[in-house]
């Protein structure tokens, strides 16, 4: 019984001590959404870039905004980048 004891009470100190996920600011996520809906809307313009698959490539602003105050800010931008590398690539 000690050790089930001992053992909660070192993962309640590893837990209290961890860092803690940062979710993104709002005023991150509204240019966020933003820049992401003006992406889809390029890639959508574009025949070769047109995805129109899963949420990277909705149009709905508050989709991508909701996701975004969710997500880490790392999160984020690698999903801003995934798209603009997409529309990279395809283009060339």
């Amino acid at each position: 019984m000690l050790k089930v004891s001992t053992g909660a009470a070192l993962l309640t100190a590893v837990l209290a001590f961890a860092p803690a996920v940062r979710a993104a600011p709002p005023d991150f996520c509204r240019d966020y959404a933003t820049a992401a809906v003006r992406q889809v809307e390029a890639a959508r313009s574009i025949p070769a870039c047109n995805r129109g698959v899963g949420p990277r490539w909705t149009t709905d602003y508050r989709a991508h905004f909701d996701w975004c105050l969710g997500a880490n800010p790392g999160a984020v931008e690698a999903e801003r980048n995934a798209r603009t590398n997409w529309l990279r690539a395809c283009r060339g």
